[in-house]
């Protein structure tokens, strides 16, 4: 029998202008916009599942690679990586590919970015869905001086990725390796076993390539691995990790929006193994009263953080139902 050809749409690579410069974006599919937001340390390329389906189901999705990373533009100043500033960049580019509002669901960082565009922006953003970091609106003390008092007697990763230029001359000698370790650390089949838990694996130098030389977790094959590897060691991380040395002026600059709900119909999916879905079980609680739209909320069992990658088939099944259900 003949094989059928492929009548899948066509994947578009495309440069479109932002606040940043310029935002790179991989679209398919036509119909209502989903944008796609990716998390640390990915790109465009975490959604490489999503993509075809979300097309299939017609919608047109598009993945960007956020300021920072990939071939996005990389601003030198650190304040440049500011929510605001993101949020900004995703509006862009929903004028850019001709559209006046959108859906936008985000992973990790992602999450945050995709929940703060609802809020700040509801003229543009209908809908948010947000994987594995849950929506905690902006509030109580600075996050620095959060971060810096979880560490108990050792430094927390976060408090370690606020400071310029120490994490990256820790990554930069093999960042093929460093990424593999970080990945693996979070994924349900690699990660540290629950009786012996350590929340600080990202604080310490080299702990990640010590602790995960030759694991690997099954979503993360060798030509997964090489295109991340490939992409940070063309731009390396800095980039990246402005995300992290923002958070105060995060703090600041949503002051207007203290304790504010987003109101517009929402998702939540994340992991049961993930570290962000037991951190931060209290904002998942919260939800009836921060996300009173939420209309569809997962947790998956035996899942990592990288949910939309190791389990990609329940991550499409749940985003399709819920695009379907919203409002016209």
């Amino acid at each position: 029998m003949p094989q059928q050809p492929d009548r899948s749409p066509a994947v578009t690579h495309r440069m479109v202008p932002s606040p940043a410069g310029r935002i790179h974006l991989v679209e398919q599919g036509a119909g209502p916009l989903v944008l796609l937001v990716h998390g640390f340390p990915e790109s465009w390329y975490s959604w490489r599942h999503q993509l075809p389906v979300l097309a299939a189901a017609g919608y047109r999705a598009a993945a960007i690679d956020v300021r920072g990373y990939g071939r996005s533009s990389r601003p030198s100043d650190v304040a440049a990586y500011r929510m605001l500033e993101l949020v900004e960049d995703n509006v862009a580019v929903v004028h850019a590919l001709g559209e006046r509002s959108a859906v936008v669901v985000g992973h990790d960082w992602g999450a945050t970015i995709a929940a703060n565009s609802a809020l700040v922006r509801p003229d543009v953003f209908r809908a948010a869905g947000l994987l594995s970091v849950p929506y905690t609106p902006r509030g109580g003390p600075r996050p620095s001086e959060v971060f810096a008092a979880m560490g108990g007697d050792e430094e927390f990763y976060v408090s370690r990725f606020q400071e310029p230029g120490r994490v990256e001359a820790e990554i930069e000698p093999d960042v093929r390796g460093w990424l593999a370790g970080f990945y693996a650390a979070l994924s349900a089949d690699t990660m540290p076993a629950p009786e012996a838990p350590d929340p600080h694996f990202a604080a310490r130098g080299g702990t990640l390539r010590e602790r995960f030389p030759d694991r690997r977790p099954a979503w993360l094959g060798e030509s997964e691995l090489d295109f991340y590897a490939g992409e940070f060691e063309r731009t390396g991380l800095s980039g990246a990790l402005g995300r992290y040395r923002n958070m105060d002026r995060d703090w600041e600059d949503l002051a207007r929006f203290d304790g504010a709900p987003v109101h517009q119909p929402s998702l939540f999916a994340g992991g049961a193994l993930d570290a962000s879905t037991t951190w931060l079980a209290d904002a998942i609680e919260a939800y009836p009263t921060t996300l009173p739209g939420l209309t569809a909320s997962h947790i998956l069992d035996g899942c990592g953080h990288w949910i939309q990658q190791e389990r990609p088939a329940e991550i499409n099944r749940i985003l399709t139902d819920w695009l379907e259900s919203l409002p016209g």
